[in-house]
C-alpha cells in the first residue's frame, strides 16, 4: 500500500502599512503562480499582516482573497512586529513547518516555486533558504545573493551586490545573514532562539539580527541561485534629496536605513573588538561627505547625475 506523502505547510508573511496597489500586484501574482503550480512537497497559507493601513488594504483583500488570512495591527508593528505577529499565529496554529518571509512590492519569478518546491526533499529540515535578489527594472542586476558579516573587521555586507549577474552566483552558496524577503525559515529556528527583535530593530536590521542569530545558533544560511526574486528599491526607506534637515532625520527616524541606534545596536550585540566599529563610522562619513560634497559643487553649478 503507497503511503500518501503529507506536503510541508508554509506560512508565508506579508506584512504591509497602505500602498494598496503594491498589495494588489503581490496577491495577484502569487495566486497566479500558486494556483497554475502543482507543488508536491509545499503548501502555501498566504498571511497578510496589515499594521493600521487607512487605504482599505483589509477589507479589499477580504473582499478579493477569501482564502488570504489578515492580522490586523494597530499602526506600531513595522517590519519586525508584523513578521513576528505572523510567525507567532503560524507557531499557535500548530501544524505550519515554515515561515516565509515575503515584501508586497517584490516580483517573483514564474518558476519560483516550483524551484523551491524541487529543492525541499534535499535540503536540511533546519536549513534557512534564500533567494537570489535582483533590482527591479534591471533584470541582471543582482542586488543580494545573501549577506556577510565579519565580527573583528566589522564589515557587513551583501554578495552580489549592485554587480551584473554571471557565473560567480550560478552556485548554492552559505551566508551570514538573509534579507527579509524570499527567506524560508524552518519553525524549529523560531523554537530555538525567539522571535524577530522588534524592541532594537523594528524597520532595518531586523531580518539581518534574526538570521545572524540562527547562524551563531548552528543553522546553516543557504542562498539558491534558481529561487529568483526582483526587488523594488524605489520603495524602500528614507532618503535626504540634497535637504539638511532630511539628512539628520536619517540618523534617528525608524524608516531609515541610517538610523544610528540600530547600526550601534548591533555591532555592540555581535562585533569582537573596537576596530570593528570602524567601517560603521565610514559609512556615517561618506553619507556627511557626500552630502556636502555636492553642496559645495552645485554652488559652482556642477550638478549630480541621476
Amino acid at each position: 500500500m503507497e503511503v500518501k506523502r503529507t506536503k510541508k505547510k508554509v506560512a508565508l508573511l506579508i506584512p504591509v502599512f497602505n500602498n494598496l496597489e503594491f498589495t494588489k500586484d503581490c496577491l495577484g501574482k502569487l495566486d497566479e503562480l500558486l494556483t497554475k503550480e502543482q507543488l508536491e512537497h509545499l503548501k502555501f497559507t498566504l498571511i497578510v499582516i496589515d499594521d493600521g493601513s487607512s487605504d482599505g488594504t483589509s477589507d479589499w483583500i477580504r473582499a478579493n482573497y477569501q482564502d488570504v488570512k489578515v492580522l490586523q495591527g494597530d499602526g506600531n508593528l513595522w517590519w519586525s512586529g508584523g513578521i513576528n505577529m505572523g510567525a507567532a499565529f503560524a507557531v499557535q496554529q500548530g501544524d505550519y513547518d515554515y515561515v516565509m518571509l515575503w515584501n508586497n512590492d517584490i516580483k517573483p519569478a514564474d518558476d519560483y516555486f516550483t524551484a523551491l518546491d524541487d529543492l525541499i526533499p534535499g535540503i536540511s529540515q533546519d536549513a534557512i533558504l534564500g533567494s537570489k535578489i535582483y533590482t527591479m527594472g534591471e533584470d541582471d542586476m543582482v542586488w543580494s545573493f545573501g549577506g556577510k558579516f565579519n565580527p573583528r573587521s566589522g564589515k557587513i555586507y551583501m554578495l552580489g551586490y549592485e554587480e551584473v549577474d554571471s557565473n560567480k552566483f550560478s552556485s548554492p552558496a552559505r551566508a551570514d545573514w538573509l534579507p527579509g524577503m524570499g527567506t524560508l525559515v524552518p519553525l524549529e529556528v523560531i523554537h530555538k532562539i525567539g522571535y524577530w527583535d522588534a524592541l532594537n530593530f523594528p524597520q532595518y536590521h531586523g531580518d539581518s539580527d534574526f538570521t545572524y542569530r540562527a547562524k551563531l545558533a548552528g543553522f546553516e544560511l543557504w542562498v539558491y541561485p534558481q529561487l529568483r526574486i526582483w526587488n523594488n528599491r524605489e520603495n524602500t526607506g528614507l532618503k535626504h534629496q540634497g535637504n539638511f534637515r532630511k539628512l539628520m532625520q536619517l540618523f534617528t527616524d525608524t524608516k531609515s536605513n541610517f538610523n544610528w541606534k540600530m547600526h550601534m545596536c548591533f555591532y555592540r550585540k555581535y562585533s569582537k573588538g573596537f576596530l570593528a566599529y570602524i567601517p560603521l563610522f565610514h559609512v556615517y562619513a561618506m553619507l556627511l561627505g557626500g552630502f556636502f560634497k555636492w553642496k559645495i559643487l552645485s554652488f559652482f553649478g556642477v550638478s549630480r547625475k541621476v
